[in-house]
């Protein structure tokens, strides 16, 4: 990760780009490349999401490695380590869904009552 967060810096840096990288704009850009993965599957079915290839799996790969890029640039201006911050939500979100009461189910998780029904 860290390797990742210096070439992202270096990249931005060669290219004067970091007076265009505010929070703001990283967030908004990360935005945008969700978007375009969103398109990708647009009009597909659900049988032809899952089987994606040739260049629909290519160009997934490709909107998947710019969010993640700016995702890593915008966790990098506060000092948050991507990763870790991923490992602390799937420990929040294992406290709001707890496996015996939401499975088979994708209820929010203030839908549900503190029994299973």
């Amino acid at each position: 990760m860290e390797d990742l967060k210096q070439q992202l810096r270096k990249f931005a840096e060669d290219r004067d780009w970091e007076q265009f990288h505010s929070p703001k704009n990283l967030a908004m850009a990360a935005s945008v490349e969700v978007a375009e993965i969103v398109e990708i599957f647009q009009w597909l079915t659900e049988e032809e999401s899952r089987k994606l290839k040739g260049k629909n799996l290519q160009n997934l790969e490709e909107e998947i490695g710019d969010v993640m890029n700016y995702l890593v640039a915008l966790a990098d201006k506060y000092g948050i380590d991507p990763l870790e911050a991923a490992k602390k939500k799937l420990v929040i979100n294992e406290k709001k869904y707890p496996a015996s009461l939401v499975r088979g189910s994708s209820k929010k998780y203030d839908e549900y009552s503190e029994s299973p029904s």
